[in-house]
């Protein structure tokens, strides 16, 4: 602990407001990518009350995807299309595909078990998570740490603008842009999505009871597939983003991040679309602070430990509510 509080110090002391500038600008936009796949958590888990552990993975796929369109299209340097419309379509396959793995995987390992008790989802989820790691691994034949690098748009990572700090000027690329206004954009549209149109209105009610929203006449199948595809598409589009911010993407990349994603979903309240975005924007600032002040070998450890700390003192989250007991 005492080697924890010097490292502290001292780190503070050698970054001062210019390193810490450095770690929310970054913090934000890692922050950004966790909220969208924690989005994907808690729409499941509002619905079903099941914790899809398969969910990091489908952000991995979509990495990949969006990886996949950008090599047959000649990357950056050689593309076959503008630098706007290729990022689009990079997003429209990875948001597309991903989303109808979702379905399939909702379809095939979770709606079997619906009525077997809680511990065989969780055990169908496991087994998905390691046939995806696996079959990636076959298709893209990576060994156990190589990496696929993203090539660079160099458009992308531009300054959009800068600011100046102590004398130090300070970018903020176009791609972080892009990134935070997307994540925002997509919750927006989520929140009116579910309060506002006639899906939403099913999907409130298949959360509140799925046998009375099926006995008046609601398909809570199709409504769960839906936000099996809705939450899988958002981790898509993440993955995409992930590997435009970090230019790489690695089988192994979606079971630490969905555990990290978990945790925003936790802390913000899971079950709560604005609670999912706050948690996530909070968890990304924690490691990044974390491993910018601490070390980078606490960074986990630090968020980790937020998780439990929450469970154990309010496992409602932030802006989640309890649940209402139906007798």
């Amino acid at each position: 602990m005492h080697l924890l509080l010097f490292n502290i110090y001292d780190s503070i002391r050698a970054l001062g407001w210019h390193g810490a500038f450095e770690l929310l600008r970054d913090g934000i936009v890692l922050g950004s990518l966790y909220s969208l796949v924690a989005l994907g958590y808690t729409l499941v888990y509002g619905i079903l009350k099941l914790l899809n552990f398969a969910h990091g993975d489908i952000f991995m796929v979509g990495a990949f995807m969006g990886f996949g369109v950008l090599s047959v299209l000649g990357g950056p340097l050689n593309a076959i299309l503008p630098t706007v419309p290729l990022v689009i379509l990079m997003f429209a396959v990875a948001m597309l595909g991903s989303g109808t793995l979702g379905v399939v995987i909702e379809r095939f390992a979770y709606r079997p078990l619906r009525t077997a008790p809680r511990i065989a989802p969780l055990i169908s989820a496991l087994g998905i998570v390691f046939f995806l790691e696996s079959s990636v691994q076959l298709i893209t034949n990576s060994s156990h740490s190589e990496y696929l690098f993203y090539p660079v748009f160099q458009s992308l990572v531009h300054p959009a603008f800068t600011i100046t700090i102590s004398g130090i000027v300070e970018p903020i690329s176009i791609i972080a842009i892009v990134i935070v206004g997307t994540a925002i954009a997509l919750m927006l549209a989520l929140v009116f999505l579910v309060n506002r149109t006639r899906l939403g209105k099913a999907m409130r009610a298949t959360a509140y009871d799925r046998e009375a929203a099926s006995m008046m006449g609601i398909d809570t199948d199709r409504v769960i597939a839906a936000t099996f595809f809705i939450g899988s598409a958002l981790a898509g589009a993440a993955g995409v983003m992930y590997g435009l911010q970090f230019s790489d993407t690695y089988y192994l990349v979606g079971f630490a991040f969905g555990l990290k994603a978990f945790t925003a979903a936790v802390v913000g309240g899971i079950g709560s679309i604005e609670g999912a975005m706050l948690g996530g924007v909070l968890v990304g600032l924690v490691e990044n602070f974390a491993g910018g002040y601490a070390g980078g070998q606490w960074r986990d450890i630090i968020v980790f430990g937020m998780l439990i700390l929450f469970l154990l003192i309010r496992p409602t989250g932030l802006l989640g509510s309890h649940a209402i007991q139906k007798v």
